[in-house]
C-alpha cells in the first residue's frame, strides 16, 4: 500500500512537468525555421522601396526577427530613406515573448531611434525615443510593433485563427483587432500561391492593413497592403525566399495559366 501510495505521488508530481516540457517542444516545433524573405514596396504602381525579413537564432533560446528597408528607383533620388526594425524574443510556454524592440530610422527628413524593453519579472515597459524615456505597465502577451506581425505566422501554424493582438506602440498599449476574409490566389514574381486573408483595424482609426498569408511557405506574408487615413495605399509583394520550404519556380506555362507553384520541405 505505502508504495502504490509513494508512486501515486509521484505520478502527480511529474505528469505537470511532462506537460509544460512537452508543451514547450510542441510550440517549438510549430515555429517557422530560420529564413530570410525579399519584398519590393509600390505606390501608385511605382516602386518605392525594396524590404528583407530575417528570423534568425541566437544564443540561450532568444530569437531575433528584423526588417530592413531602403527606399529604391525614383523615390531614391528624393528620399534615401533606410529603416531598421529588429525584435529579440523568446517563446514562453506557447507564447511570444518580446525582450527589446529596437526602430531607427536614418537618412530621412529626421532621424528616429526607438528602444522598447520589456521587463517581465517587473511587468513594466521602459519606452526610450531619441534619448527620453518613460515607463508603462506590460500587459499580459502585450507583443511589440515588429513581433505581432511574425505571431501571425506562428499562430497560423499552431492552427490559432488571429482575432486580436495587444501591442506596445508609441508608448502606449494597443488592440489590433483582425477580421478573416477567407481565400484568395495571389499572383507574385515567385509564381501564384492560394493564401488567408485577414484585415488589421482598428476603431480609433481608418488605417487598414490586409495580409495574405501563404500556408505553403508556412503562412508567410506574401502581400500586404496598408491603406492610411487620408487613403495613400502601400503594398508589398515577395520576390524571394530562402529557409523555409524548398520551392522550384513555376514553369512558364504554369505561370500564364495561372497555376501555383511547386513548394516542398
Amino acid at each position: 500500500m505505502q508504495l502504490e501510495l509513494t508512486l501515486a505521488k509521484t505520478i502527480r508530481a511529474v505528469l505537470p512537468l511532462l506537460a509544460i516540457v512537452s508543451g514547450a517542444a510542441s510550440a517549438q516545433s510549430k515555429l517557422p525555421q530560420t529564413f530570410e524573405a525579399g519584398y519590393s514596396l509600390y505606390s501608385r504602381g511605382a516602386k518605392i522601396a525594396e524590404m528583407r525579413r530575417i528570423l534568425r537564432p541566437l544564443n540561450n533560446g532568444l530569437y531575433q526577427y528584423r526588417s530592413e528597408t531602403r527606399t529604391t528607383g525614383l523615390m531614391a533620388l528624393f528620399r534615401n530613406d533606410h529603416v531598421v526594425e529588429e525584435s529579440t524574443w523568446l517563446l514562453h510556454g506557447e507564447s511570444l515573448r518580446p525582450l527589446r524592440y529596437l526602430y531607427e530610422h536614418s537618412r530621412g527628413k529626421k532621424d528616429r531611434n526607438v528602444a522598447v524593453d520589456f521587463d517581465w519579472a517587473s511587468r513594466r515597459i521602459t519606452n526610450t525615443i531619441n534619448g527620453d524615456s518613460w515607463l508603462m505597465p506590460a500587459e499580459p502577451d502585450v507583443l511589440d510593433k515588429l513581433l505581432y506581425q511574425f505571431a501571425i505566422m506562428y499562430d497560423l501554424s499552431s492552427g490559432r485563427i488571429p482575432r486580436y493582438y495587444t501591442i506596445a506602440d508609441g508608448g502606449k498599449i494597443k488592440s489590433y483587432e483582425f477580421e478573416s476574409l477567407g481565400e484568395e490566389t495571389v499572383k507574385t514574381p515567385l509564381g501564384n500561391f492560394q493564401t488567408l486573408k485577414f484585415s488589421r483595424h482598428r476603431e480609433d482609426s481608418d488605417r487598414k492593413t490586409t495580409f495574405w498569408c501563404a500556408p505553403d511557405l508556412e503562412f508567410l506574408p506574401v502581400k500586404v497592403e496598408h491603406v492610411e487615413n487620408d487613403g495613400a495605399r502601400t503594398v508589398v509583394v515577395i520576390d524571394s525566399v530562402m529557409g523555409l520550404r524548398s520551392c522550384s519556380a513555376p514553369e512558364p506555362s504554369a505561370q500564364a495559366d495561372g497555376s501555383a507553384m511547386s513548394c516542398q520541405r
